[in-house]
């Protein structure tokens, strides 16, 4: 079983950048597709971004593509979020997931 640990959230102004990390322990994070989700208060969790084991491939949600990047350091077995340009509606907690594995979240507050 791989353990995911968010960090890197935190409240900013609109416009505004941040990067989250997911750092996994337990098995390689190279072995997965990884995963980022988001769940703002009151509304269900959602599909950020996803990458390939490899980073090749990457997928995004309509809503952040173009602000948002997702990336991986596989020798650091780390994945990454680069969120750029974000708005209030990017208020979230962000999770990162694995399989069936998932982190406990990082919360992204973004006021405008």
């Amino acid at each position: 079983q791989v353990l995911l640990v968010e960090t890197g959230g935190g409240s900013v102004q609109a416009g505004e950048s941040l990067r989250l990390s997911c750092a996994a322990s337990g098995r390689m994070l190279s072995s997965y597709v990884i995963r980022w989700f988001r769940q703002a208060p009151g509304k269900e969790r959602e599909f950020v971004a996803g990458i390939s084991w490899s980073g090749y491939s990457t997928n995004y949600a309509d809503s952040v593509k173009g602000r948002f990047t997702i990336s991986r350091d596989n020798a650091k077995n780390t994945v990454y979020l680069q969120m750029n340009s974000l708005k209030p509606e990017d208020t979230a907690v962000y999770y990162c997931n694995a399989n069936d594995a998932w982190g406990q979240g990082t919360l992204v507050t973004v006021s405008s």
